[in-house]
């Protein structure tokens, strides 16, 4: 069953390396090529497991990730060596175009956030007489999106899901193939969620080790958090994330 599904969260691959080189830590100016590679393919390996959408411009950056990695790897011979104008040996780094286009994407990105919050600020600024909002508040209370879990973080406990699950697979096992909906395992999962009336860890939503179960599982969630059905908390950066319904939320579907 294949679920071809373009994810809109993704800013473009100069978006997720920037998530990569703060998650790890890496000093933006000397790049470790070997290990930013290595998790850039990871998170690409990932999205396709899901079937989902992966842009080729992802794709395209993923072979300049591998063609920088082998430049540094190789050894240069005599007549590619450079020399500067007192006949001294110096070396060109291929990082070097990486990293400028980083920091200048680095830079946009500061700016666009700090327009956005402008933004924000000056909606709540109107040229009008007082009025009564009591009606809207709520639906200001329900509106409790954490968004500092991001599609990152969410890939991020998939990648640990799936570890789990292959480690925990028996060597052998009878499998029984039963397809299901994205719009039932919605209609379970809030279900789940709203009987016990309180939070559950994102792990705990993947009961089945299938693969087709965990991708319509995961696909289920995204839809659920698009339609602003639940929300995702996190204590702090790289902690596990949970999940919760909105008081007063029906099943998908349900009238």
């Amino acid at each position: 069953m294949a679920y071809n599904i373009k994810i809109d969260a993704f800013e473009g691959p100069m978006d997720l390396l920037l998530h990569l080189i703060n998650r790890l830590e890496i000093d933006i100016y000397d790049i470790p090529m070997a290990e930013i590679t290595e998790q850039y393919l990871s998170y690409i390996h990932t999205m396709k497991h899901l079937e989902l959408d992966v842009a080729s411009e992802y794709l395209v950056m993923a072979a300049s990730l591998l063609a920088i990695k082998s430049k540094m790897l190789v050894p240069k011979h005599e007549e590619e060596r450079l020399y500067d104008e007192e006949g001294m040996e110096y070396e060109e780094d291929p990082r070097d175009e990486l990293v400028e286009k980083l920091i200048e994407y680095k830079k946009y990105k500061l700016a666009a956030n700090e327009l956005k919050m402008l933004e924000e600020d000056r909606s709540l600024m109107f040229m009008k007489p007082p009025s009564d909002l009591g009606e809207f508040v709520k639906e200001a209370e329900m509106d409790h999106q954490d968004l500092n879990v991001s599609l990152y973080d969410m890939l991020g406990a998939l990648q640990k899901l799936l570890r789990r699950k292959k480690l925990q697979k028996p060597m052998f096992t009878k499998v029984t193939k039963q397809e299901i909906s994205i719009e039932k395992r919605m209609n379970q999962i809030m279900a789940d969620l709203q009987a016990i009336r309180g939070r559950k860890s994102f792990f705990e939503l993947f009961p089945e080790p299938e693969k087709e179960h965990i991708v319509v599982t995961f696909l289920a969630i995204l839809e659920l958090v698009k339609l602003n059905d639940i929300f995702l908390e996190q204590e702090h950066n790289f902690a596990e994330i949970f999940v919760a319904t909105k008081e007063g939320v029906r099943a998908v579907g349900s009238d």
